[in-house]
Order: structure tokens, then C-alpha cells, then sequence
């Protein structure tokens, strides 16, 4: 593994007894979820040359759960107002990404980071741009429902109220049911989690022009233009492939094939404020989670997948689009001239040392366009099981406000 790429984890003592302790019994309690079931197998539908994600041993795939997580995945009702649901900010046909510069609450505040897709979000070790501890989709579910910094979904100290509300939706009881008989169809946190967990694992995309001709050998779904700009991609000359590697195109990787978890983290030279090699402080990068300053501005390495409709771009949305992507990194950094982020970002200390520039020719950057197109699976972002199952209500349409609810009246 590069240096600039390397995880750094903060000291730790020995754990004191009750620790333990808390871990054993968190640990038997976990076991309990893998009673068997009676239910056939999980198959997953992917092609036979894509290894399936890994799935926690205390969260069985199952046909029932991936049901109830998806219609959770399309509910308002887990929003403080009822007015925005996981698929608000994670639509398929943006590859589960949502066209902002960065997130947006239920109450209107925008994030500091732009939303990031979804499509083989299995394959993803580590779930954030930055924070490269968590590490499970069970537990990054509770942060956009009941997360404070920042406030997403708005549902932080409200567990019994969302619970109430889910528990009055006619279909729930027996969806949960059917999905966690171990645990008695109980409506709570660990089933509310695990059931969106699940949904999320199926997210593969896997059918692009690029895969049709890279890994089913199929000889027409790639033009000649994206011929030479994979060319391109792969050639020292623009060094992308380093980084955007693998057939998830990034350097982050764990799969049921894998020995181990890949991280990958960079600074790309996007900001280098007042020439001191710092990003904006809203949101400095993974030195924000191990306390090096030489980790300032590295972020994950986003999935290239659908990168044609996932833009804007880049962890706070800064570059519009793919044509200006390229023109950052033919330029080996972007340069702001004024405000308060001027600075030469090819000259910040803690630049990846791969992003060292290049000259393209205008057919050059067409092409390499090209290649960026091929990667979008037009029939993932139109997958019906992906889809929302809400076929009429409030929640079948993202746009209607309809189910808000009065906060301060919602049952307890």
C-alpha cells in the first residue's frame, strides 16, 4: 500500500473489564440473528464473473428483507417532517446520487459533502468520504435518520415516535415478520437497520457497455472513441487507473473473493488554502478522523460506475462536470484565484504524487469521455427492483410534501 494511501488509527489501551464485557454480551446478542431460517438460500442475481458482497454473518440476505428495506429506503415517514426519505437524496436514476452540490436536510440546510452513490455500495469498505471507521452499512444507516452533525433526516431522539408511525403503515407488521421471524417481526433499530442494509447490498451495476465488452466479450457496445480513451485511462501517461482500479474503478475493494479490505484515500490538489496545504475547514478530510496533518484533504476514492450522471463531483460537489474533472487533473490541481480557498492546489504538500498532470488533444478528451460514458448501466438506473414500491401515496413521488408531519403532534 502507497503511504499517501495508508489508514492511520489512533492509539488504544487495553480494554477495561466491563468492555469486554459489553462486547461479549453485544456479541452473543448478534449470534441470535443467525437462527436458522427456513427460508431457500439467498441467489444473488449478478453475473458469474463478479464476485457477491459480503454479507455480515448477523444479517442474512434474504428475498424478505431486501422487500421491506427497499420500501423503508423510499418512506418519508423516517424524517422528522415527512418530507424526505433515503431515495430524496439517493435517486436511481442518478445512479442513487442527487444532481446537488451537497446534501440537503428535511428542514432545507445543506451538508458539506456531496452525496455519494450507492451502485455497488456491497463492495465499499469503508462507507464515507472521510471517516475510515465506519465500516458497516447496518451502522451507517443510523447516521442520515438520527445523525446531528450533520442533520440529515432529523430523527435524533425520536426513536419511539418513528417506530409508532411504522408500526400504524398497514403492510409493516408482516413485512417485518416475514423478514425477522428470529426476532419476532419486532419493529426497532436493529431491524430498521438491517432491513435497509440488505436493500443496499443488491445495488449492482454491473451491466454497462463497458461490462458487455470488457467482461462478456461481446464484440459491438463500445465505440471506437471509447476504445482509445480506455486507452487512455489505462496509459502511465494520465495515471488514472491507479487509483480508479478493479471493476469498481477505485481503490477501495472487499468482496467475498478478497483476502482483505483495499482503503484508498488521496488528496487531488483540489484546494491548497493560503498555499499551507489546507482544504476548508468545513470539511478537511480523513485528518479529521487520524489527527495528521499530512492527511489534510484525502478523501475516499469514489466508484468511476455511472460516473456521467452522478455529477456534480468531487466531496463538496465544487466541479460541475466531467469535461471540468479532466481539466483539473490535466492541470494536476486546481488553482483558485480569490476568496477565501485561493491557493495553487498542484502545489499543496500533501498532493497525491500521481496527479502530476498531462496534455491531452482535443480528440484526446473526447474520447477519454467517451470511456467515462461507456461506464453507465443504463438498466440499473432503471431496474423496477431498485425502483419505488410505493406505487400510490405520498411516498410514491419524491416531490410531494403531502406527508409531512406536524413534529411536535406525532405520536409518542
Amino acid at each position: 500500500m502507497r503511504p499517501d494511501t495508508a489508514v492511520r488509527g489512533f492509539c488504544r489501551r487495553p480494554s477495561p473489564p466491563w468492555a469486554v464485557l459489553a462486547f461479549s454480551v453485544a456479541l452473543s446478542v448478534a449470534l441470535t440473528f443467525t437462527v436458522a431460517r427456513s427460508a431457500e438460500p439467498f441467489s444473488w442475481s449478478i453475473p458469474t464473473w463478479l464476485p457477491p458482497p459480503i454479507t455480515p454473518a448477523d444479517n442474512p440476505m434474504s428475498a424478505e428483507k431486501i422487500e421491506l428495506g427497499r420500501r423503508l429506503f423510499y418512506d418519508k415517514r423516517l424524517s422528522q417532517d415527512g418530507s424526505i426519505s433515503c431515495a430524496t437524496c439517493h435517486e436511481q436514476t442518478r445512479a442513487f446520487t442527487d444532481g446537488r452540490t451537497v446534501g440537503l436536510s428535511f428542514d432545507g440546510v445543506h451538508g458539506v459533502r456531496n452525496s455519494m452513490g450507492l451502485a455497488n455500495i456491497g463492495y465499499m469498505p469503508a462507507l464515507t468520504w472521510s471517516n475510515p471507521h465506519l465500516t458497516s452499512l447496518e451502522t451507517q444507516a443510523l447516521l442520515p435518520i438520527f445523525g446531528e452533525n450533520p442533520v440529515e433526516m432529523g430523527m435524533a431522539g425520536q426513536e419511539a415516535v418513528l417506530f409508532e408511525r411504522l408500526r400504524r403503515e398497514p403492510l409493516y407488521p408482516d413485512l417485518f415478520q416475514r423478514a425477522f421471524p428470529e426476532m419476532n417481526g419486532e419493529i426497532n433499530l436493529a431491524t430498521l437497520t438491517r432491513a435497509l442494509a440488505a436493500f443496499q447490498r443488491t445495488l449492482v451495476s454491473a451491466t454497462s457497455p463497458y461490462d458487455r465488452y470488457k467482461y462478456e466479450r461481446q464484440p459491438g457496445p463500445l465505440s471506437p472513441e471509447a476504445k482509445r480513451g480506455e486507452q487512455l485511462f489505462f496509459d502511465h501517461r494520465l495515471e488514472c487507473y491507479h487509483c480508479h482500479t478493479g471493476f469498481n474503478f477505485t481503490d477501495n475493494m472487499r468482496h467475498s473473493r478478497s483476502a482483505f479490505a483495499e482503503l484508498g484515500y488521496h488528496n487531488t490538489g483540489l484546494y491548497n488554502v493560503g498555499g499551507s496545504g489546507s482544504y476548508p475547514r468545513s470539511s478537511p478530510g480523513l485528518s479529521e478522523f487520524t489527527g495528521a496533518p499530512e492527511d489534510n484533504g484525502k478523501f475516499r476514492t469514489p466508484s468511476l460506475r455511472n460516473v456521467a450522471v452522478t455529477g456534480p463531483y468531487m466531496h463538496d460537489g465544487s466541479i460541475n462536470t466531467l469535461a471540468e474533472v479532466i481539466a483539473h487533473y490535466e492541470a494536476g490541481g486546481r488553482t483558485i484565484h480569490s476568496g477565501s480557498n485561493a491557493g495553487r492546489g498542484r502545489d499543496n504538500p500533501n498532493r497525491n504524487p500521481l496527479v502530476v498532470g498531462f496534455k491531452l488533444t482535443q480528440q484526446e478528451r473526447r474520447d477519454l469521455l467517451a470511456f467515462l460514458e461507456s461506464l453507465t448501466d443504463d438498466e440499473f438506473l432503471r431496474d423496477p427492483r431498485f425502483g419505488n414500491p410505493w406505487k400510490s401515496g405520498p411516498n410514491s413521488d419524491p416531490s410531494n410534501r403531502d406527508m409531512r408531519f406536524d413534529f411536535k403532534r406525532s405520536p409518542h
